[in-house]
């Protein structure tokens, strides 16, 4: 019962502040309920994006893998620091400068609206289809499991799972539909401090438990006990494998931290250049710190239980219970709970800006105003959050939510970054060849993945899905370029200054940026065996 308290009272404290701290943003207007107003700062920015990231895909997935890997997986953590400094860098100056609200509103001003529509149907199907669902299934395992709702409630352990997944999906539509990106981001940068402290806890007591009351024992048996799992480079047929970080995953990382919609959308908020960039690198070094919550705690849980867990996306869940002090537990659900809010609001908020901007006001209502915008993209809202918590309970039968993510992921992620990428480096390829690019690479990483891999060669002789993505990225290039050789634009593209925010950047932008990827760097050479 005391869990319960304090899980209802940390979230209703989150939901006033959010509230009285949104009242004065313009909901009627485009530039207000999607992007706040373009006045979010580097702190709010960087507790957003930190706790957009971490959900309980995250958290018990990549622990999950983590259990079976060991250290190696710690790169979709460390190597996303790098990626959101590249962004800080290179992209998020390109973005402002344009003005943009979107990235496919690039892609329309780049090349033509059809690019644009295009990528907004592979970002939303994606997000119906698949990152809304698993957001809200994971999340819905982990509060049940955590409070135990079938005996509390004397229900099947199924109907558990859908009353949670309709409980998360309806407080998380409120946020993201009704308070627009400005409540989204407060509410994410005070659950951040609840997940960072909450999220230390229980590898810390997960070390103590091991080491006779002392955290530093506790590593020192870890680390003996199981020398070779403190290795950062992956072997093959682990989760990563060292030689992926030089192919596919730093490509995933860069599209995930430079051009997801759900992700970007927080530093085309920002206030100004300078702010946006502070905020992307704090998030960058809060990254490195990311396997302490993401990873170690699945390490340890391997110890603990001796490896003898019959499914390893259970050793998240079965070292909070075996560990933290029972008053700790509703404190702990409550900052889980609002990861997953954190996720789905976010991810749902993003779906609406695409809709309202680049297919309601593009194709089906040129002439509307900005507040008939945003009134028929709350109502897409609506609907999107209605379907994926209809299609969360298919997925229960699910192996690996994480690893699903991932290679699911890749079917739009390297098509869209390989067209922004040309997008931005080059200035005479043609739209046409964006949209045969954006195609293609669809279209055959799907035949790779879902027909030769199974069918064909069989996973054990097929290459990993991140060296797939690596080689497709390249190929996409390479069409796009001998297109643009053959039958270069009329005219040369020119990214004009909108002067919407300013541009000046952070003066220390590029020392701190190289300060981190130097610690990322010596923090591989230190953990490689």
């Amino acid at each position: 019962m005391l869990g319960i308290i304090s899980f209802v009272g940390f979230t209703a404290l989150v939901a006033i502040i959010s509230y009285f701290a949104t009242r004065k943003t313009d909901e009627s207007s485009s530039d207000g309920y999607f992007l706040g107003g373009r006045s979010l700062t580097a702190g709010v920015i960087a507790g957003s994006l930190l706790l957009t990231n971490l959900s309980t895909e995250q958290i018990v997935g990549l622990n999950g893998s983590a259990y079976k890997d060991g250290l190696s997986v710690m790169a979709w953590e460390t190597l996303a620091a790098i990626a959101i400094v590249v962004t800080a860098i290179f992209l998020l100056p390109r973005y402002l400068k344009g003005g943009i609200t979107t990235v496919p509103q690039f892609l329309a001003d780049r090349f033509d609206t059809t690019t644009k529509t295009i990528t907004s149907g592979l970002f939303l199907t994606g997000y119906v289809v698949v990152l809304l669902p698993v957001i809200l299934y994971s999340g819905s395992v982990a509060i049940s499991g955590m409070f135990d709702i079938p005996t509390l409630l004397g229900v099947s352990d199924k109907t558990a799972l859908v009353l949670c997944i309709w409980g998360i999906g309806i407080i998380g539509s409120i946020y993201a539909v009704f308070g627009g990106l400005k409540a989204v981001v407060v509410s994410d940068s005070i659950n951040a401090v609840g997940l960072l402290i909450g999220g230390m806890l229980i590898p810390i007591f997960g070390l103590m438990a091991i080491g006779d009351g002392s955290v530093l024992n506790g590593l020192d048996v870890l680390m003996k006990a199981n020398p070779e799992r403190f290795d950062s480079t992956g072997n093959p047929g682990q989760e990563v494998p060292f030689a992926t970080i030089f192919t596919g995953m730093m490509l995933v990382q860069l599209f995930y931290w430079g051009t997801n919609q759900q992700i970007i959308q927080r530093a085309l908020g920002a206030k100004n250049l300078a702010e946006g960039q502070k905020g992307l690198l704090l998030a960058s070094f809060l990254k490195i710190l990311g396997p302490l919550i993401l990873v170690l705690p699945g390490m340890i849980a391997y110890h603990y239980f001796e490896g003898g867990l019959a499914s390893s996306d259970m050793a998240y869940p079965e070292l909070v219970r075996a560990v933290l002090p029972k008053p700790l537990v509703g404190f702990f659900a409550a900052v889980l709970f609002g990861a997953i809010l954190s996720s789905f609001n976010s991810v749902l908020n993003s779906s609406v800006t695409l809709f309202g901007i680049d297919i309601y006001k593009q194709h089906i209502n040129p002439e509307a105003p900005e507040k008939l915008v945003v009134k028929y993209g709350k109502i897409f809202g609506i609907c999107l959050a209605l379907a994926a918590m209809f299609i969360a309970p298919l997925i229960a039968n699910a192996s690996s939510l994480f690893y699903y993510l991932q290679e699911i992921n890749g079917i739009y992620s390297i098509p869209i970054f390989s067209i922004i990428i040309v997008g931005y480096l080059t200035k005479n390829v043609p739209a046409i060849a964006a949209k045969i690019g954006i195609i293609s690479g669809s279209v055959l990483y799907i035949i790779s993945q879902f027909i030769l891999k199974p069918y064909v060669f069989g996973a054990d002789d097929y290459p990993h899905f991140l060296h797939v993505n690596a080689i497709l990225f390249v190929l996409n290039v390479l069409i796009m370029l001998a297109i643009g050789k053959l039958y270069p634009r009329k005219e040369p593209f020119v990214l004009e200054y909108t002067n919407q925010v300013s541009i000046t950047p952070y003066k220390y932008v590029n020392q701190v940026g190289l300060a981190i990827c130097v610690i990322v760097i010596a923090i591989y050479v230190y953990f490689a065996k």
